[in-house]
């Protein structure tokens, strides 16, 4: 039936249309000139899929050629040795016979290898082999500062006892472990030792060492065996095609990590010599202009630096890889970069204070007549002043006396009040509901002044009294800020430097007051941030400048150090044979003392209290120096800093110190030395900031005990000793351990009793408290540098 006129229906569509569908008959809501609407593209979404694709695939292609040029730079013929540290876990391992197999491997020959350092035809890889020493922690921190690859190493023996860490490492090296983890450790590995000869037991004390230590390691960590040839080839294999990692803070300087060191003295400079050091330029490019750090002996100039010809090179036959280390100094000068007297970073540390800085001079005729049109100007107020205050002396003293009703008043003429209080801006005594100064006062009785003229103790009876009072309301762990009023002398002269604050938190205090001496000796930063972004934008550009003036990375030259004392430059000099002296390249300003301030942590292995301006050692990156430290709390809504005594475990606090200025972020390792002279070490953090202005604040609280209460009001004894004690601290709030309020009304008596009125009715046990403040300093370092 159907043939050529059959009905033809039209196709089921489905209800939900592709969103690619949709956008292909779209078209765009804007019109164009002729008041037509302008048709969509066609395909436009396909066009930003691409677009997002080829943006992506762009952005992989750079990671590529960045790891790409990396492993090239870090493996060619042209780039540093890589530095392999040895570290034994416990004093059980050897590590020298490994030190003498790992070099036969890499020079290929069977010949004891007379150089740490290698050059191998057979991995076309340019090695360094160091052994840390056992028992020594600094010099192990400073061999885990230049090192690509730290190899833990531990021996199969230990594992027989049992599978558990303790038996695997002992206290130096989990002490060693703690450090470096503080310092940030690079790529790492474990070699294995003293395996039995069979294939199952060498699998099964892997599987158990691997079980052990997979706590203390890191994630990536790998485990090789490491007796046999075989297996140390498998190892030397995989290093080398292996991506190394570095802590970030090591690209931020240059570095060189001496393979000879030895030093000529100068006899322009009695007391002085040259120190020559000797190795390769590694991570950034390394300026004559510069100054640089050397491991615990000071910041230096340079005096030149030699580029040498490459003792270990690549494309060498194989008989000359290597040479004497003897003959290391006599080595070929290919040229010489001197540093340029208009561009050298001056070997500034302190700055010279001007002792007429801070005099005041007699203000001229032009300032007086200002000043004489500005005060007519103004509507003159009535001042109430103290008895024999002059006029001069009337026009420093601050209108504050508003708030202060007319008792007071007469009161202040009377007695002559001297403390000073910081009062909150823009706070209001009248806003408070049960403020203070809202209650009606009684006059005082004659039978308070009697009670407290006839308590005629003596001293030792009067610190009786006090020590059983404060034995009775033993409350000194809720607070550990009290400090007692001493008898003989007048609190007014004892706590002179102190202050009352109305609100810790919002008072003011002002940065630059008062400062101490030392302060004048130290550098601060208008913006300490745009600085540090301007110095580290420069060390990138140097790269890309001109190799006439650096010595670029991979270059092995010999830097000439000027002026080094003759102490320092031994000490080095025998250090060398132990260990490498790393020399850093310093940024600019970094020579220069200032305030830092580390955030930092009492390490969990060290017992001992850590006082607040005790001496240590502080390692932070490359540098070390001796400082001592001033303990705070970390505010965030305050400007404002509470100093800590003691450094308490579990917790962050930050350390101000006087120290060189470092740019962060940089690690921080708090070492402590031992009588036996052994360094201990205390506690790990990282620099936060360079920061004079920061203001520490030490706290004291002094107390009084009720000797009368009526209602609202006390007499209170024990917190001062006489009467013009209490006149000076008057201003200042007191409040009680039970969360009264109030304020001091005036002295009772000749033996420095007052009266207090409080905003709530006060109990007979109560204790009554005031706060005061001082801004505190960190001490100035008496020796700057360990050695």
């Amino acid at each position: 039936m159907g043939g050529s006129r059959a009905q033809v229906n039209k196709a089921h569509k489905s209800r939900f249309a592709s969103k690619s569908a949709r956008n292909l008959h779209r078209t765009s809501s804007s019109v164009n000139d002729k008041g037509g609407r302008v048709a969509k593209p066609v395909n436009s979404a396909k066009g930003a899929r691409a677009a997002r694709i080829n943006r992506k695939k762009m952005i992989c292609e750079q990671k590529r050629a960045a790891l790409l040029k990396e492993k090239r730079a870090s493996t060619g013929p042209s780039s540093s040795p890589r530095v392999v540290v040895l570290f034994a876990l416990s004093s059980s391992v050897n590590l020298h016979f490994l030190q003498k197999d790992l070099l036969k491997l890499l020079s290929g020959e069977e010949t004891e290898a007379t150089s740490s350092t290698t050059a191998s035809p057979i991995y076309k890889l340019r090695t360094t082999v160091l052994v840390a020493p056992y028992g020594d922690l600094l010099s192990c921190m400073e061999m885990a500062k230049v090192a690509d690859l730290i190899a833990f190493v531990v021996s199969a023996n230990s594992l027989y006892d049992g599978c558990e860490s303790s038996s695997i490492i002992d206290s130096f090296g989990t002490q060693a472990l703690s450090v470096l983890r503080s310092v940030g450790l690079p790529s790492t590995a474990v070699l294995i030792r003293d395996l039995p000869v069979d294939l199952k037991g060498k699998q099964d004390l892997k599987k158990m060492s691997t079980s052990c230590l997979a706590s203390e390691m890191p994630e990536d960590c790998k485990f090789y065996l490491a007796d046999t040839k075989d297996e140390l080839h498998k190892f030397m294999w995989l290093f080398k095609e292996q991506h190394l990692s570095a802590p970030h803070w090591r690209h931020q300087r240059p570095y060189i990590m001496s393979h000879e060191v030895f030093c000529d003295r100068d006899d322009g400079n009695p007391g002085r010599c040259t120190l020559f050091l000797s190795g390769y330029v590694r991570s950034h490019s390394l300026s004559a202009n510069q100054l640089v750090h050397l491991s615990g002996g000071g910041d230096f100039q340079i005096g030149r630096i030699d580029v040498l010809k490459d003792p270990f090179p690549m494309n060498e036959r194989k008989d000359r890889n290597s040479m004497e280390a003897d003959d290391l100094h006599s080595i070929e000068v290919i040229r010489t970069i001197l540093p340029d007297p208009l561009k050298q970073e001056p070997l500034l540390v302190e700055n010279i204070p001007d002792p007429l800085a801070g005099e005041q001079t007699w203000p001229t005729e032009a300032e007086l007549a200002e000043a004489d049109a500005s005060n007519k100007g103004r509507k003159l107020k009535r001042k109430k002043l103290p008895r024999g205050t002059s006029d001069y002396q009337a026009a420093w003293i601050v209108d504050d006396v508003d708030d202060i009703d007319d008792e007071d008043s007469h009161s202040n003429i009377e007695e002559g009040d001297g403390m000073i209080l910081d009062m909150q801006e823009g706070f209001d005594q009248s806003d408070t509901d049960e403020g203070p100064h809202d209650i009606e006062y009684d006059e005082e009785t004659e039978a308070d002044t009697e009670m407290a003229d006839n308590d005629n103790l003596t001293k030792e009876q009067i610190v009786a009294e006090i020590k059983k009072l404060k034995e009775a309301s033993a409350v000194d762990e809720e607070f550990p800020d009290e400090v007692d009023t001493p008898i003989d002398v007048p609190a007014r002269k004892r706590f002179a430097k102190y202050r009352g604050l109305k609100s810790f938190r919002t008072s003011s205090w002002d940065p630059k007051e008062s400062l101490p001496p030392e302060y004048g000796r130290i550098f601060a930063f208008d913006n300490f941030a745009k600085t540090q972004k301007h110095v580290l934008s420069k060390l990138q550009d140097r790269n890309q400048e001109s190799m006439n003036e650096y010595a670029s990375v991979g270059l092995y030259v010999r830097i000439h150090i000027k002026h080094v004392p003759l102490d320092v430059a031994s000490k080095l000099c025998l250090l060398s044979k132990k260990s490498p002296v790393v020399a850093c390249g310093l940024l600019q300003h970094e020579s220069k003392m200032s305030v830092l301030s580390f955030s930092i942590k009492k390490h969990e292995s060290y017992d001992a209290p850590i006082k607040s301006k005790d001496t240590f050692i502080f390692n932070v990156g490359f540098r070390q120096f001796v400082a001592r430290p001033l303990f705070s709390s970390d505010d965030i809504n305050s400007n404002k800093h509470k100093m800590e005594r003691f450094l308490h475990p579990g917790r962050f606090s930050i350390a101000s110190v006087y120290a060189p200025i470092c740019f962060p972020p940089l690690p921080l390792v708090v070492l402590k030395s031992n009588p036996e002279g052994v360094p201990a070490i205390a506690a790990f953090g990282s620099l936060k900031t360079v920061d004079p202005d920061r203001i520490i604040l030490k706290k004291i609280i002094l107390t009084g005990y009720p000797q009368r209460v009526s209602k609202l009001k006390a007499s209170v004894r024990f917190m001062f000793h006489h009467p013009d004690d209490v006149r000076w601290f008057k201003p200042v709030e007191v409040w009680t351990k039970c969360g009264r309020r109030g304020r001091v009304k005036e002295p009772v008596g000749t033996h420095g009793a007052m009266k207090c009125v409080f905003n709530g009715i006060l109990q007979q046990h109560d204790t009554v408290c005031m706060s005061l403040y001082k801004r505190a300093y960190p001490k100035w370092p008496e020796q700057r540098f360990p050695l």
